[in-house]
């Protein structure tokens, strides 16, 4: 069944934060919606997949080796698979994430993940 989604209405709709809601899957990949805030996490690498975070609303920097890079609402970002690196989020941003299944989990994100 074909099924469209608005994201705004989707991560709007999650009443906690750090609740990933799964909103689609494709080609392996899952695509999720979360609200952050004030959250740092350690740095990491995802081995196996590359790494998309669009901002819905909000904005947040990615730390990378190079440094920090600005990440606005409206704009996304692609983390290459091997590229250590960690989102900072100061004031409540909502982001859409496109991860290869299995990426992203508890243990590799400090976070919650909920299979919906």
């Amino acid at each position: 069944m074909i099924e469209k989604v608005n994201l705004k209405s989707r991560v709007d709709s999650i009443e906690k934060l750090y609740i990933y809601d799964k909103v689609g899957r494709l080609n392996g990949h899952v695509l999720s919606v979360v609200n952050v805030e004030n959250r740092t996490l350690d740095f990491h690498v995802h081995e196996e997949s590359d790494e998309l975070f669009y901002v819905i609303e909000g904005s947040f920097h990615l730390e990378v080796e190079e440094g920090l890079i600005k990440v606005e609402e409206g704009e996304f970002i692609i983390v290459p698979k091997g590229t250590r690196h960690r989102p900072v989020v100061k004031a409540l941003t909502k982001f859409l994430m496109i991860e290869l299944e299995g990426t992203l989990n508890k243990e590799n994100s400090g976070d919650l993940y909920e299979d919906q």
